[in-house]
């Protein structure tokens, strides 16, 4: 856009990794996208250019804060995963270095509401998958505000002057291809370490204004965004389909014996248990227009079965009973609300969820390892997840366990057991998996509709 040449500073908080190879190669660095347009396969490669230096957080914040000086900086974008917006009340403003990023953020503002007498604001779009992450971002900023007393006037300034965004990002970005770097490299002639793969789809939606439309002109640069009032409806769209079916799926396909997202959606009987959860159970629940969650579905499952974008199972896996409960636990509730039929999709993904956790063997350093059908893999979770576990070991998945795992103290807020007829059907359907495998139980559910 001829309107809008800009620059960005890469600030990592971490040292070392993306920083380190981004400043080797002077910024720059390549994203290949690749999928299907119309039944044919697509790549698009694209060399980025835009980034004019990075900086290591942890030993170089007063360049952090030195940015805060140029009055053409008006934007500033994070995504610090979900555990980033946090508050920890032991960040100062004296600290050299403050620990989490809002703190650090804080510090930012201040620095820029002292540089100027009539200090322009930033728009601050947060794209950490939480709820209303723009929102909570501004409550730690706040809070430390009023901790460290910097007076009422960088208070109101941080309210009127700054603009910060709730966003919604959506698209599978799988990292450095290790698999096929060698072909880059031939492709390319050079060995770009920082080079990542994705999807074709994207898609960002943001909670923001007329002004930000002015100044950040991607909707009419033709990009996949969209400046809304209503970002929570394209994120419930999102986290109860795309994400909902990703961790209902990650478990079940590899207890089935898969290992990634496309082929799974190859076999037959998990296609059948997705077209089930999603179309009949998911959608129903959500009280959305059906034709656009029907729409987003299909381009869902679409994504699924990308050829070009090799997503692992296990990688999906990682830390999710807390995905279970955000993504999935909601959908289910609502469709035990709603009435009629009995959830059995919904309620397989907790079972697969279950048998995938229940089958630990041991615990090595800090790690819990599981096996399945003489298959060693790693579980990946929260301490007090693990440690659930690994004190289970060997112990069978009985009513007692799982009222441990799903019951009113348990680890999902709710009493699942409490669901007629929800323990009976999946302390069942563990014993088939436990005794004959998850391919046998998919049959038993689904081979019917498809003969």
């Amino acid at each position: 856009k001829e309107n809008f040449q800009s620059k960005v500073v890469v600030v990592q908080s971490t040292s070392g990794g993306k920083g380190v190879q981004l400043a080797e190669q002077d910024g720059l660095y390549q994203v290949y996208l690749k999928g299907m347009e119309n039944g044919m396969p697509v790549t698009k490669n694209r060399l980025i250019s835009c980034i004019s230096r990075t900086i290591d957080a942890r030993e170089h914040f007063d360049q952090v804060l030195e940015t805060a000086h140029n009055p053409d900086m008006r934007f500033i974008i994070s995504n610090t995963t979900e555990a980033g917006i946090v508050y920890d009340e032991n960040c100062k403003l004296e600290d050299r270095v403050p620990r989490t990023f809002p703190a650090k953020l804080t510090k930012l503002l201040f620095e820029r509401y002292r540089a100027f007498s009539d200090a322009k604001g930033y728009f601050i779009l947060s794209c950490e998958l939480i709820d209303d992450n723009g929102t909570e971002l501004l409550k730690c900023v706040l809070r430390h505000a009023e901790d460290w007393k910097l007076g009422q006037g960088f208070c109101e300034w941080l309210t009127t002057e700054n603009l910060f965004c709730t966003t919604l990002v959506d698209r599978i970005v799988t990292g450095y291809p290790k698999e096929e770097a060698e072909t880059y490299v031939e492709e390319n002639g050079w060995e770009d370490t920082a080079l990542v793969v994705g999807e074709l789809f994207g898609f960002w939606a943001i909670a923001g204004s007329e002004q930000l439309k002015k100044e950040f002109p991607a909707e009419d640069a033709g990009l996949p965004v969209v400046i809304t009032d209503n970002v929570a409806y394209y994120k419930k769209r999102k986290v109860r389909i795309l994400n909902g079916a990703h961790t209902s799926m990650a478990t079940v396909s590899f207890l089935a014996g898969e290992n990634y997202v496309r082929e799974s959606t190859e076999n037959p009987l998990i296609r059948e248990y997705l077209n089930q959860l999603i179309y009949h159970e998911i959608i129903p629940s959500l009280g959305m227009d059906p034709s656009d969650m029907s729409r987003f579905a299909d381009e869902v499952i679409d994504r699924f079965r990308n050829p070009y974008v090799k997503h692992r199972l296990l990688d999906i896996t990682l830390n999710s009973v807390a995905k279970w409960k955000a993504r999935v636990l909601p959908t289910l509730l609502e469709a035990v609300e709603k009435g009629g039929n009995f959830p059995e999709a919904l309620t397989l993904s907790f079972t697969g969820l279950l048998s995938f956790y229940s089958a630990a063997v041991r615990m090595e350093n800090g790690r819990l390892y599981g096996m399945y059908q003489d298959q060693l893999y790693e579980i990946r979770d929260d301490k007090e997840v693990l440690d659930f576990f690994a004190e289970r070991i060997n112990k069978p998945v009985d009513a007692a366990y799982l009222r441990d795992f799903a019951g009113k103290y348990g680890f999902f807020g709710y009493d699942l057991t409490g669901i007629d007829g929800f323990a009976k059907q999946v302390l069942k359907d563990c014993e088939i998996i436990k005794e004959k495998g998850m391919q046998i139980l998919l049959e038993q559910k689904y081979g019917t509709a498809l003969a």
